[in-house]
């Protein structure tokens, strides 16, 4: 159950990227033939592109974070053993939940102050809130990637193995039980 609504949300989440990729892009075209050939320019098109690569900032930290790519020293830490790898890992990742869950309470309250005050954009009359909201949405589910990143180091700990996903410890348990 858990695998399934995990793989459901993984392609949820890169479809979701894609889509604000190609929405830019889209959105950048119409507006250059509009300038260009039309000869006239259109008032709404950079702010909803300026959105939308908003929400792609940061919906690709969570994926980052994810996909295990991040600025790292993996010479110093191919020095340690299995375990010892395990545990610099174990506490790098201890360390980014605790920044993203100190984030979190200052993205809930930039949230509200957004929503008490009823900002729109100037150009599409869009709630700023939406724009507001990705903060602590991306700050959210980094800390559900972390955890998911804490518990298979955990388990690599404890196994004195390196697993790099799920699937890897699922499937040596289903090998180890056969």
């Amino acid at each position: 159950m858990v695998n399934t609504f995990s793989k459901w949300w993984n392609k949820l989440e890169e479809s979701f990227m894609i889509s604000l990729l190609c929405g830019i892009a889209v959105v950048m075209m119409v507006q250059i033939f509009s300038r260009y050939v039309l000869g006239m320019s259109l008032s709404w098109s950079e702010e909803i592109t300026r959105y939308m690569f908003i929400w792609s900032a940061f919906l690709s930290i969570s994926l980052c974070t994810k996909l295990t790519i991040s600025i790292r020293i993996d010479t110093i830490i191919r020095q340690f053993s299995k375990k010892g790898r395990a545990l610099v890992k174990i506490f790098n990742l201890t360390v980014e939940l605790a920044f993203f869950l100190y984030l979190i309470p200052y993205a809930w309250h930039y949230l509200q102050s957004t929503i008490e005050s009823g900002q729109v954009s100037p150009a599409c009359g869009i709630p700023m809130y939406y724009v507001q909201s990705a903060p602590l949405i991306c700050f959210i589910l980094c800390c559900v990637r972390i955890m998911e990143r804490w518990f298979l180091q955990w388990q690599n700990f404890r196994m004195n193995e390196e697993y790099r996903n799920w699937q890897e410890l699922r499937d040596a348990e289903r090998k180890e039980g056969a």
